[in-house]
């Protein structure tokens, strides 16, 4: 508030005063403050992006894969809520079932929070960098129409802190379980039968951490702002073909430019970004194992558009 803005507001209650004093019997109780909306914030946008060196277990080539993403977040009263669906094609290195053309894959997941200090009603979650401690859940579903046909299902649940920082930090401490499914049951390629192997796997329950960030760089004098996410996800039992999974660490980060802020002062509406994902030991399998393609490292570029 300005000093002149100041001064009009204190004269404004001087004169309410004054007329207060001189009928006190006009006086009215004062109003109940309006209550929060119940969306605090929302966010949905489509984007795409375009790898060039994406990889998968027992593929050794390098694969091209366009990506089509739906994102949804929103902040409500009581927590928040995030919803990603990729659509991903592949090129000819990793093949649909039965076909020399690209591999076609649907990945959906949805994560939601419940704030502790909402359901406390009062700050008690918040204390030195931590600005709340949530409740947090949610699933990943997948199906791919390659021979392997993976057909992931996770779901996980455990509590989110969230740190006091310019942009947001989010930490979420996990458990979850998955199931998943291996069609390579035909020589040449039958890893998933036999002794201590299955088509359906039911994986061990197992930690997760999930951390997301976004740091906005207002000191470059654009709309610039720095994000992404790291995931870990420990050993859980064996995979189909028998052997035992390793601790997964998936990490995304991009730059994302703000277009539509810098090109014609509209924030939010066009960005552009680059991005760097780095992925080991891809869906649990080794990377010293002899199949190769578990290690993900590439540089990609894309542009989101907010709906």
């Amino acid at each position: 508030m300005s000093f002149k803005t100041f001064l009009g507001a204190a004269a404004a209650v001087a004169i309410v005063t004054q007329a207060s004093a001189a009928d006190l019997g006009s006086k009215k109780p004062a109003a109940a403050p309006e209550p929060l909306p119940y969306f605090l914030f929302m966010d949905t946008q489509v984007s795409y992006q375009f790898y060039t060196a994406a990889k998968e277990p027992a593929i050794t080539g390098p694969i091209q894969k366009n990506l089509i993403t739906l994102t949804h977040f929103d902040v409500t009263r009581w927590g928040t809520n995030f919803i990603n669906v990729d659509f991903i094609k592949s090129n000819h290195f990793d093949p649909a079932n039965n076909s020399t053309n690209g591999a076609f894959e649907v990945y959906g997941l949805y994560r939601g929070t419940l704030s502790g200090n909402y359901l406390a009603g009062a700050k008690t979650f918040s204390f030195g960098p931590v600005k709340d401690i949530s409740l947090v859940g949610g699933f990943d579903l997948n199906t791919k129409n390659t021979t392997f046909d993976p057909q992931k299902r996770l779901i996980v649940g455990g509590v989110q802190f969230a740190f006091d920082v310019p942009g947001f930090l989010n930490v979420s401490l996990l458990a979850g379980k998955e199931w998943g499914h291996c069609g390579l049951t035909v020589a040449p390629f039958d890893f998933c039968v036999g002794v201590g192997k299955t088509t359906n796997p039911s994986f061990d329950v197992n930690a997760h951490i999930e951390i997301a960030y976004m740091q906005p760089l207002a000191f470059t004098g654009l709309p610039l702002k720095f994000s992404g996410f790291t995931n870990i996800v420990t050993p859980k039992g064996k995979n189909g073909d028998g052997t035992q999974t390793k601790t997964e660490v998936l990490s995304d980060n991009r730059l994302t430019l703000d277009i539509g802020k810098l090109a014609f002062n509209k924030a939010n509406t066009i960005d552009t970004f680059v991005g760097y994902r780095y992925w080991l030991n891809k869906f649990g399998n080794s990377s010293k194992g002899t199949t190769g393609g578990t290690i993900e490292n590439q540089i990609y570029v894309g542009a989101a558009f907010h709906l």
